[in-house]
């Protein structure tokens, strides 16, 4: 995943925590900002009552990977909060949850079969 379309500052993800609600779906809570950008961005947050930092960080690399597969529409921010439940599921569960409520949420770009 690009860095160009992580958000890392405190501030932007106090922000849209804030100013806009959240969408649960199992183990996952998603905070959705539209703007007018030309681009999209994507944060991750991952509590210490998950695990250490090895479980944390290894949680991060496959939700990044997972969102890296696909196709984006431009103009929002996400934030994607995970719960404890996330240790019991297998990395395609993950998968699996996590593209349906993008989906749902209408942030992934249709492909066309023309």
């Amino acid at each position: 995943m690009n860095k160009e379309h992580i958000l890392k500052k405190n501030i932007d993800f106090q922000r849209i925590i804030k100013k806009n609600r959240p969408y649960k779906y199992k183990e996952y809570v998603l905070y959705v900002e539209k703007n007018d950008c030309d681009n999209y961005h994507f944060g991750f947050s991952v509590g210490k009552k998950i695990g250490k930092a090895v479980v944390r960080n290894k949680i991060k690399r496959q939700l990044k990977h997972i969102v890296v597969k696909k196709d984006y529409q431009k103009g929002f921010n996400c934030i994607i909060i995970v719960n404890n439940s996330i240790l019991n599921k297998s990395y395609r569960e993950m998968e699996e949850d996590l593209i349906s409520l993008l989906i749902k949420l209408n942030l992934i770009k249709e492909k066309r079969d023309d």
